[in-house]
């Protein structure tokens, strides 16, 4: 009987230290094997792009403590379905998709190229697991700026997954399930708990307004730029409100319910041993 296999992708790009963190976090569980974008994808949703002009590549790179890593240039969903159709070797048993800088909750599941990648998984039968960490003292969601990764508490987020995997590994539900994962950034002790997550309606800070500004030099070009809105407290039986309150959110989007799942009681159980439940 083979081994199980796991591939690891992101939407952050091919040298993401929390991708390379959660491989390796993994690797205990089977073979790794890392298909990752050669650059940053975030906000590319399941999008696979426009093929005959893109004209995909792959390339062999080497990430510390992973036998095999591939760097795709294509968006995360293109990564898992090259992966799922046979390009890097034997069938893949799991989808494992992160770590995300900025917590990818409320209306954020829908844009999300963590989530995006997972979800093709199950398009072709493959369970995932999409990991993401909220950034602190901002509160975009599913994006992180540079300058707030610094501290960022990586091996929390990948303490969280790797309870969560093992259980879930030992006895993987025959309809594929799509988990998404928020966690904290925090150390795992100051994890105040985890429960299921409704999907919430709003980001914990969201764009409050978009406007052209005429680029120099380019007539009838114009820049948009951005603004975001103030911090709000999310309600505390969605995604956003726990992690906002320093709790782990899981949810199922795979039915998009916020419930339990019955097959998926091991792999809860196992996460209860890192992190109580509520």
């Amino acid at each position: 009987m083979r081994g199980m296999r796991l591939l690891l992708t992101n939407d952050d790009g091919i040298d993401s230290v929390g991708l390379h963190i959660l491989a390796r976090a993994m690797k205990r569980h089977g073979q790794v094997v890392i298909v990752a974008p050669d650059r940053e994808y975030s906000g590319a949703g399941a999008a696979l792009g426009a093929l005959h002009l893109m004209q995909p590549e792959a390339h062999r790179t080497a990430v510390e403590g992973i036998d095999e890593a591939w760097a795709i240039t294509g968006p995360p969903a293109l990564c898992v379905m090259f992966g799922r159709l046979g390009a890097f070797g034997a069938p893949f048993d799991l989808i494992v998709s992160g770590i995300n800088p900025g917590a990818n909750v409320g209306r954020s599941v829908y844009h999300s190229g963590t989530i995006g990648a997972a979800l093709s998984g199950r398009n072709g039968g493959i369970s995932g697991v999409a990991v993401s960490q909220a950034v602190t003292g901002f509160g975009i969601e599913g994006q992180g700026w540079d300058e707030m990764l610094i501290g960022q508490k990586w091996h929390t987020a990948a303490a969280v997954a790797d309870a969560f995997v093992e259980g879930l590994i030992a006895d993987l539900p025959e309809d594929p399930v799509v988990v998404n994962l928020n966690v904290p950034n925090v150390e795992v002790g100051e994890i105040s708990g985890w429960s299921h997550a409704a999907v919430g309606l709003e980001p914990p800070r969201k764009v409050s307004s978009a406007t052209l500004h005429p680029r120099e030099g380019h007539d009838g070009t114009f820049l948009v730029k951005m603004t975001w809105g103030d911090a709000v407290e999310l309600p505390a039986h969605t995604d956003g409100g726990m992690v906002e309150d320093g709790k782990v959110s899981v949810t199922y989007l795979s039915r998009l319910e916020a419930t339990g799942r019955a097959d998926l009681d091991r792999a809860e159980s196992a996460l209860s041993t890192l992190v109580p439940r509520l």
